[in-house]
């Protein structure tokens, strides 16, 4: 009775710590923080950004546009784009489709359109990355935490790298075809040899990764290693949940901690 009494008085506590607002927003502070929350280390970060790869499939392509008297991206009348001169060097950011298609390498499938303006800036010497966020299922589980479905509070990343053509015995070895259509069904229309433009199958390969995993009181921000990238495991992957994911029966040993404050381990 005397511990039952003892828990009650440490309740409104334990909520306390859940419900205040986040210490720090854009970093992680660089003390110790005595938040309560357990901060994921840099793999289990890499494991929840190889997560969110996986489920999603569309990001946004940021490129850079070339000088306007670039030799390898001339006027091309075709387009009917009518670029301002002054665009030249200054970057844009496009939605486009990608897929988790060689889930064991980490890099991306792009399914290039030659006319696209992401793959002509590329064509003309432009660095590129691709960014994605965690966006949880519509129904997800409520929570008692009011930050936890924050946007500002949710997963997101750039992947930066080069592109790299994937030979049409991969391309058929690996079904990228078919894996890509299974989350893109009106990408049939344009998939190579189309009769509305040229299309070519590229892989992003991830040389870099800038990780927010939420706010910085609670979530790793900064760099992911490479190597940290490629060595997650396909059953860390299926493992994990993500925010708002519905829990399996065996919950990842270490996912049932990040962010916790303690109360999961009240009856």
């Amino acid at each position: 009775m005397q511990g039952l009494t003892i828990l009650l008085l440490l309740l409104p506590f334990a909520f306390s710590i859940s419900l205040r607002p986040p210490q720090h927003i854009f970093a992680n502070h660089l003390e110790p923080s005595n938040t309560g929350f357990n901060i994921p280390t840099v793999h289990e970060s890499a494991v929840q950004a190889r997560r969110v790869l996986q489920l999603s499939s569309i990001a946004t392509l940021s490129t850079v546009f070339p000088p306007r008297h670039n030799s390898l991206f001339p006027d091309d009348t075709s387009t009917a784009e009518q670029r301002p001169s002054e665009v030249g060097g200054m970057p844009v950011g496009l939605m486009d489709y990608y897929a988790d298609c060689e889930s064991g390498t980490g890099n991306p499938t792009i399914l290039a359109i030659g006319i696209a303006t992401s793959f002509r800036n590329v064509d003309a010497g432009s660095n590129i990355s691709l960014s994605l966020r965690w966006h949880p299922p519509t129904h997800h589980p409520p929570s008692r935490d009011p930050w936890e479905f924050s946007p500002a509070n949710l997963p997101r990343f750039s992947l930066l790298g080069h592109l790299e053509p994937i030979s049409a015995q991969m391309v058929k070895r690996e079904k990228i075809a078919e894996c890509f259509t299974d989350h893109h069904t009106d990408a049939k229309a344009w998939l190579p040899g189309n009769s509305i433009h040229e299309s070519y199958w590229v892989r992003l390969v991830v040389e870099d990764i800038y990780w927010i995993g939420g706010f910085g009181d609670r979530a790793y921000i900064g760099w992911i290693p490479v190597e940290e990238w490629r060595n997650v495991s396909t059953r860390e992957i299926e493992d994990l949940r993500l925010p708002g994911e519905k829990e399996k029966e065996v919950k990842s040993r270490w996912w049932s901690r990040i962010g916790s404050t303690g109360l999961d381990l009240l009856p």
